[in-house]
């Protein structure tokens, strides 16, 4: 199948177009972005030109920053076209039940992406998990935005999530992993003066068996970067490190069942939107986004030194 791919930054030659470029079922026709630009694919600046001039490309996946997604995916949709959604879906979960609403009207496919479920360990942490009980998780996710978001000023505007940004990453593990839903009781985010969203995030949740489920990120990390799931059970410890690529369970690596590892985070969410197209589905998990905006409702904000690139 023929796609377009709309905002061609880091994440997108970083992983979007070698995913596509490996994927047996589909063909890169054509890129939409101000600036960016893929060799010998048809560049466009606007995405309704290219809706206009090529009917020939079914899908749209959509690498823009959060705030200006809905509208392009709107067009799309409109359009007749299946949408990929990059992670977060959107900027609000209002944004993201519309266009799913829209989606099933227009009856396309839409694909709302959670990359970090897709990393080698997480499925045998879910499976694992689920005849467990479970004590206490600690989620500690640091890492360097200086590192990973260059230059993107986006990210500390309304919108753009701040801290939230990767960590939603974890949160999109949790949810995904965990037998029994939690819910976010308290908050800390620490927001930088010259900011709108945070650099450092505290929260702890309720679980309904009364398991001690602590989370911190925090985008100023230096040296390593951390990002480490641990559960401790009635039966045992878990540990997902490196994003979810590794797991052990009492201090031995296990093998994945699946082997996974041998293919990545994105190839297999391209595998998987091929899927949703051939078989007419929908996929919107809005639960990582729902502990964002519990964190933002509840969360004690303290402002800290301002930002500097």
């Amino acid at each position: 199948m023929k796609i377009a791919l709309m905002g061609i930054g880091k994440i997108a030659v970083d992983q979007h177009i070698p995913a596509i470029a490996a994927s047996p079922d589909w063909e890169l026709a054509a890129t939409v972005s101000r600036h960016g630009t893929v060799d010998d694919v048809e560049a466009f600046t606007d995405l309704e030109q290219m809706l206009a001039t090529r009917g020939d490309i079914r899908v749209v996946s959509l690498c823009l920053p959060p705030v200006p997604r809905f509208a392009a995916a709107t067009a799309a949709i409109k359009a007749g076209r299946h949408v990929m959604l990059e992670k977060p879906p959107g900027a609000t979960l209002s944004e993201c039940h519309s266009l799913e609403i829209l989606a099933r009207k227009q009856r396309v496919s839409l694909f709302a992406t959670w990359h970090s479920r897709e990393a080698a360990g997480v499925a045998g942490a879910k499976a694992w998990l689920a005849d467990k009980t479970l004590r206490k998780m600690t989620v500690t996710w640091k890492e360097d935005v200086r590192r990973w978001h260059p230059g993107q000023d986006w990210i500390w505007q309304p919108g753009g999530l701040g801290v939230f940004d990767p960590g939603i990453n974890a949160l999109s593990i949790v949810t995904e992993i965990l037998p029994d839903p939690i819910h976010v009781a308290n908050a800390v985010l620490e927001v930088p003066e010259n900011c709108q969203t945070p650099i450092a995030a505290s929260i702890d949740f309720t679980h309904p068996g009364g398991a001690q489920v602590h989370a911190a990120f925090d985008f100023r990390q230096q040296g390593d970067q951390i990002w480490s799931i641990t559960a401790e059970t009635d039966q045992g410890t878990l540990r997902l490190s490196d994003g979810g690529a590794l797991l052990s369970i009492d201090g031995t690596q296990q093998l994945d069942a699946n082997d996974r590892s041998l293919t990545g985070e994105y190839p297999r969410l391209y595998a998987r939107m091929a899927e949703l197209v051939s078989q007419g589905d929908i996929d919107v998990d809005l639960a990582p986004m729902r502990h964002v905006a519990d964190a933002f409702t509840l969360g004690q904000r303290i402002m800290v030194d301002p930002f500097v690139e």
